[in-house]
């Protein structure tokens, strides 16, 4: 990425959030970023409590609400596509620019393999042996699974053939939003225990489907890696491969106010999270 000239991102590290404050936030960045009233931003952020999110197309009736309310899970809908993803001990991260900004012109193809450039660089600073390669490379699976983390996309990343980070672009008001999730650790077949299936049959076959398409931090490495960590690592991964000064900063109290009103209005609404 040396043909790109220095350029200054805000950095915001976010406290972990209920996943409606955390879609409302995304979108109040975008749009802040796409009208040119705030710096192209990197965000990297937690979900508390733990969150399904749906991805913008996906049908709601692939969820258990019952059961994932006996849990104290919540659940949100993104405004990017994608399948349902289990946010819950994991690094996530997004960024949001406008549509002229260098690293993300070109289109969706284009910015997501110099994003996905950027993740690798973090993921090898923690010693993690990964690879982004094209769909057309790597296993497909069924485009009928509720699960995000089953089917790697365009240069998204994998390590020793299993998906490692999961993320979705969005292009509107002028700017983009990329987000995407990093799983540290944990049982990844947790998110099968809210999915409505046949019988439990189903159920397990996907559970163990998806721990052999998929991979968290923990178990490549075979040692736990923290947040702070990992949040580290994406700072310099960011900063070198595509020639970032990252500063520090929080919401501007523009987006703050534009945030709160899309939690109430919109991500916290079941009438969103359920009908679009």
């Amino acid at each position: 990425m040396s043909d790109l000239k220095t350029a200054t991102w805000r950095l915001i590290k976010s406290a972990p959030a209920k996943g409606a404050w955390n879609m409302a936030v995304d979108e109040a960045i975008l749009e802040s970023a796409g009208a040119g009233l705030a710096l192209p931003t990197l965000r990297l952020y937690a979900w508390e409590p733990a969150c399904i999110s749906l991805g913008y197309a996906q049908d709601f009736s692939e969820i258990d609400l019952e059961i994932l309310r006996a849990k104290g899970w919540d659940i949100v809908r993104r405004t990017t596509g994608g399948r349902a993803i289990l946010h819950t001990d994991e690094l996530t991260y997004s960024v949001t620019a406008p549509e002229t900004e260098p690293r993300l012109a070109g289109g969706i193809l284009a910015s997501y393999q110099r994003l996905s450039s950027a993740i690798l660089t973090a993921l090898e600073t923690m010693e993690l042996a990964v690879q982004a390669m094209p769909r057309e490379l790597v296993e497909k699976g069924p485009q009928t699974q509720p699960v995000c983390f089953e089917i790697p996309s365009n240069y998204e990343i994998t390590i020793n053939g299993k998906k490692l980070v999961g993320s979705a672009q969005a292009r509107k008001k002028g700017g983009v939003l990329q987000h995407g999730t990093l799983p540290l650790s944990g049982d990844l077949r947790r998110i099968t225990e809210v999915l409505k299936f046949e019988n439990q049959a189903a159920r397990t076959r996907a559970g163990e489907r998806l721990l052999g398409r998929a991979s968290t931090v923990e178990t490549a490495l075979g040692r736990a890696v923290s947040w702070a960590q990992a949040a580290e690592a994406f700072e310099t991964g960011f900063a070198a491969t595509l020639n970032l000064k990252l500063e520090p900063g929080k919401l501007t109290d523009r987006e703050l106010s534009r945030a709160e009103e899309l939690a109430e209005i919109k991500y916290g609404k079941l009438d969103w999270t359920e009908n679009r």
